[in-house]
């Protein structure tokens, strides 16, 4: 008797592949009874995620418990992995199964990728386990696809070296992360500043771009402009155009733009120029977890972690396929199914006006079907097992139907718009634009509805002739660049080549998809906020004053770049595909670490954090819609509303009294808050920041003006 064990990654997961055979249910595990794909029978168990964990420092040493600059860096000889706290109990079932006498071999069930191998083979070198291993690798958890997959099972080596890459970065991931998050912690405390520092290879990179924007904003600023609209008259054809010169639309001069409108008004003009341009816009490619992840922050603002949750439990149940993948292609063989899952999909009420597609088939279509460009897992698509989607709860049936459409939309079209571009001269002298644009062909555009607007011009001819009927002057700010979206953040993580100078390095983390993979950025994003590193409200990314002073301090450090990581990821790839040694790796990274370590104390030395004060909660919830003060506008109580102090009658008489809670770059507390409202003037702020320097002033609500104004420090 030959039993088989088979180790899934997670309990709902085992259920489905054990779905298409009989079994009985048993404490941790189901026992599957004998059938033709397991002739004497298999034990099917799971992992709770990660059971095993490394262990903690002072495991290693006893003197590493303590948070000491004398005991760093600590750099382990050798790694060590413990069960994780509270899951001591399914790893004891797993352990007594996979050693059970009758019990011949294991199938490695786990992800299909380089996080589900290290979880299953660590699960494996805890329990002792070293008996003959088969390598389950699926993309989709349908009944077909599983039995497929178990009749075309991969030899262990084939994936041996993915769990090699994985296991690599786990240890430089804990080295790194420990050393300098205790280094950053303990140099922080010497100055003052009480509050535990957390750094990471791909945690710290990812806050230094939030940061860098966040000072973007700060040292932004305004500045007016004005614009000339004018409205023209062709024959009782009316059009709507900018004044413009040298592409450019904006004046620096009220003067000017006004000697402008008055020098146009009532005036000849003549369509000196009538451009039309034709473009087509192929369908979108298939979704990618990034992809997906952006869209559904920008559709309907789920936070990243959201997404891939909803995709996950979407997968588990068999609906879609491997929500982690990196890759938005499909090979020959997924291609061919289409046809029978949009068959499918078109007996669905949301779906059934969509159809007939224009296409039958892509297989042909190199813009999605490229086994070349497929690595692990193909692109996410809807699995032939189509849920009734008004039965599927509602943002699983959001997430569905971005998946469901996307597969659509390839089926369909080029999207045609005509783009036309009209020159009006006024007098041989002003030129103004207008533009306008028309749908030729709707195409891909009937399945994802475009959020751009048909404006058609009328049909006007080149040189035809027409009359002012008016010129009007426009006042406009310039704006600081947007805080970025959590969707928008994923897309930075993805492409953060682009901030490197080196471009063999930018071609590096074009391969290697940025800073993370696809299956850890939006926990990367998770860890910065519960480290009370970045705020997020209102979908959009604030930088905290901890995350600031976090990155301030490490500098031009490789730590905070986008460089180091490529460098890892590189080598980390080449782990992955048996280029190069995780040994060889790992002693590189424990001479970084000591590296880090000796330069941040190094870089301390310089500096000056005298005025630094950390909020325990950031901005947040234990301090929202507290009392600050009187309104001086309507004499309404001014409420703490999270990133800026406001008015409590703004919903009802649109008050407009605000203060930021950050102004040119420094925090504005609560206390200088209630003395502005209560006394007109705040406490004296040091290290204002402007585009000349840095100057101390004090905040004065002007009431002549109602506004805050500067009152400079007379020192």
């Amino acid at each position: 008797m030959a039993v088989v064990c088979i180790i899934a990654e997670k309990p709902d997961q085992g259920s489905r592949l054990a779905a298409p055979y009989p079994t009985e249910k048993k404490q941790g595990y189901l026992y599957i009874k004998p059938n033709p794909d397991f002739p004497d029978g298999a034990y099917m168990t799971w992992a709770v995620g990660h059971l095993c964990e490394l262990v903690p420092p002072e495991t290693y040493e006893l003197s590493w418990k303590k948070w000491s600059l004398k005991t760093l860096p600590m750099i382990p000889q050798q790694f060590q992995y413990q069960v994780t706290k509270g899951k001591w109990k399914q790893f004891k079932v797993i352990k007594e199964l996979v050693n059970k006498k009758e019990v011949r071999s294991i199938i490695h069930a786990g992800d299909a990728g380089r996080e589900g191998e290290l979880i299953v083979r660590t699960i494996l070198n805890q329990a002792g386990c070293k008996k003959p291993m088969k390598r389950l690798w699926i993309s989709s958890l349908t009944e077909r696809a599983v039995k497929e997959g178990f009749g075309a099972l991969l030899d262990e080596k084939e994936t041996r070296n993915l769990y090699y890459e994985a296991y690599a970065r786990s240890c430089a991931d804990w080295v790194v992360g420990i050393n300098t998050s205790r280094v950053y912690t303990l140099l922080f405390q010497q100055k003052g500043v009480q509050d535990v520092f957390s750094a990471g290879r791909v945690q710290t990179p990812t806050l230094a771009l939030v940061v860098k924007r966040e000072k973007e904003i700060a040292d932004f600023k305004s500045e007016p402009f004005w614009e000339v609209k004018g409205t023209f008259d062709y024959n009782g054809r009316r059009v709507v155009g900018k004044w413009i010169k040298d592409d450019q639309t904006r004046i620096d001069s009220p003067d000017m733009a006004q000697a402008i409108a008055q020098f146009c008004e009532g005036k000849d003009c003549v369509a000196s120029d009538v451009k039309k341009e034709r473009k087509q816009y192929k369908p979108p490619f298939l979704y990618q977890l990034s992809s997906l992840q952006s869209t559904a922050n920008k559709r309907y603002k789920f936070s990243p972690k959201k997404t891939l949750d909803i995709a996950q439990k979407l997968y588990t149940k068999g609906m879609i396929s491997y929500p982690r993948s990196d890759s938005s292609f499909v090979t020959k063989d997924e291609a061919a199914e289409f046809p029978s899952i949009l068959s499918k999909l078109q007996k669905q009420q949301a779906y059934q006006d969509l159809f007939p597609l224009t296409l039958d088939s892509i297989i042909t279509d190199k813009r999605f079907v490229n086994a070349a460009k497929v690595s692990d897992h193909y692109a996410i698509i809807p699995t032939e097992q189509v849920p009734n989607i008004d039965k599927l709860a509602g943002d699983e049936a959001k997430i569905y139907d971005l998946i469901a459409r996307s597969l659509l939309a390839a089926h369909e079209e080029a999207a045609i718009v005509d783009y036309t571009t009209l020159t009006t001269l006024v007098e041989g002298r002003a030129a103004y634009q207008s533009k306008g644009q028309v749908r030729i062909q709707e195409g891909w555009h009937r399945i994802i509805k475009s959020s751009q607007k048909d404006e058609e011009l009328p049909a006007i001819e080149k040189h035809e002739p027409g009359k002012v009927v008016s010129a009007e002057v426009t006042e406009g700010k310039t704006q600081p660049p947007k805080r970025f979206t959590e969707g928008q953040l994923i897309t930075m993580m993805k492409t953060a080549g682009k901030h490197l100078d080196n471009e063999s390095l930018e071609k590096i983390l074009k391969d290697t998809e940025g800073l993370g993979t696809e299956a850890t950025r939006a926990g990367i994003i998770t860890m910065l906020k519960d480290r009370k590193y970045i705020n997020v409200e209102k979908n959009q990314v604030f930088a905290t004053e901890k995350g600031i002073l976090l990155i301030d301090s490490i500098g031009n450090a490789v730590l905070s770049s986008p460089e180091m990581t490529a460098k890892w990821e590189q080598r980390l790839k080449q782990i992955g595909s048996g280029e190069a040694s995780h040994q060889t790796f790992m002693d590189s990274v424990k001479k970084l670490a000591a590296k880090l370590t000796s330069d941040a104390i190094e870089a301390s030395g310089s500096w000056n954090l005298k005025d630094i004060k950390i909020e325990p909660a950031s901005v947040s919830k234990r301090l929202l819609g507290k009392k600050v003060g009187q309104c001086p506008i309507c004499g309404s109580e001014v409420i703490d509303k999270g990133k800026l102090y406001g008015c409590s009658s703004y919903s009802k008489t649109k008050c407009p009294f605000t203060l930021s809670k950050r102004i040119l770059g420094k925090p504005i507390s609560q206390t200088n808050a209630k003395k502005l409202l209560t006394e007109g003037k705040t406490n004296v702020i040091k290290g204002l920041k402007s585009k000349k320097g840095t100057f101390d002033a004090a905040l004065v609500w002007n009431t002549t003006e109602k506004k805050t104004t500067f009152e400079f420090d007379k020192k």
